[in-house]
């Protein structure tokens, strides 16, 4: 099974390449399923339902997201539908609407996608690795191998504890939140793991975002409006990773990176 995951999507920046590139990275690499995370899509800020639609159009077949899935309330009745392709962090507390579980199968194979948000820094939230553990040997219990995990989360140490904690037992864990892609993806007892894809959007920017806002709140400490960079020719990068799973293991993972509206290219290889 090949796979390609896409981080944080910033806005109508972030969007518009998703258009541009996804398809042909999907025929170049003949991917069967691609994940993205779509929290950011919609202005920066959650994921509607005219924007989910606009990037399941360019080939996008299971979103996942963070703490920003609710910003946005007319995706609530997708969210909300069984066997829903819109998750949100598993470990939110009991009852609240939505799934951070997606199943499914490619050829016959079975695999599944697990949604989780850390602790650091983030909205409260039951804790994610006693959560992945449960999760994890559940669907182990029903026969899934092939599980795949986005950990939204702020800190590195927190992402890199969860890929010791579950290497060996899942396919791939990947992060996402911070918008800063690292790069420290690694193949471990067959798990592949890196700490942030990154996010692709606005390349001049502060996490996506205009420039001079984010400063007026470091400055001053006051909280302002953050807004995405508008207009032709803005700074861009795309940036995602494929990988392979067979028998719940990973064979072989690397990111691809595009800078503003440039070729795409394998920049770094899974070690």
């Amino acid at each position: 099974m090949r796979f390609g995951f896409i981080g944080d999507i910033i806005g109508k920046v972030g969007r518009g390449l998703v258009g541009d590139y996804l398809g042909e990275v999907r025929k170049k690499y003949a991917l069967d399923c691609v994940i993205a995370n779509g929290e950011n899509a919609s202005h920066g800020f959650g994921l509607s339902v005219s924007t989910f639609l606009e990037l399941q159009g360019y080939g996008v077949d299971i979103f996942t997201s963070g703490n920003h899935i609710w910003d946005k309330k007319d995706i609530f009745p997708l969210l909300s539908q069984k066997d829903s392709v819109i998750l949100r962090p598993h470990n939110y507390p009991k009852g609240v609407m939505g799934s951070g579980i997606y199943k499914g199968k490619i050829k016959e194979e079975k695999f599944a996608v697990l949604n989780l948000m850390g602790s650091f820094g983030m909205p409260q939230c039951d804790n994610a690795f006693v959560c992945a553990k449960k999760v994890v040997e559940s669907l182990q219990e029903e026969g899934i191998k092939n599980i795949i995990i986005d950990f939204h989360a702020e800190a590195t140490s927190e992402k890199r504890a969860m890929f010791m904690m579950l290497r060996g037992k899942i396919g791939a864990i990947l992060g996402t939140h911070t918008h800063v892609g690292t790069d420290d993806l690694e193949i471990f007892e067959g798990t592949f793991g890196v700490s942030d894809v990154g996010m692709s959007g606005a390349r001049k920017s502060v996490i996506g975002m205009e420039i001079q806002e984010p400063i007026e709140k470091f400055l001053t400490g006051v909280p302002n409006r953050l807004r995405i960079p508008e207009g032709k020719g803005i700074p861009s990068i795309f940036q995602m990773v494929v990988f392979e799973l067979e028998n719940g293991f990973c064979k072989e993972a690397f990111k691809l990176k595009a800078l503003d509206n440039g070729e795409i290219k394998q920049t770094l290889m899974a070690f």
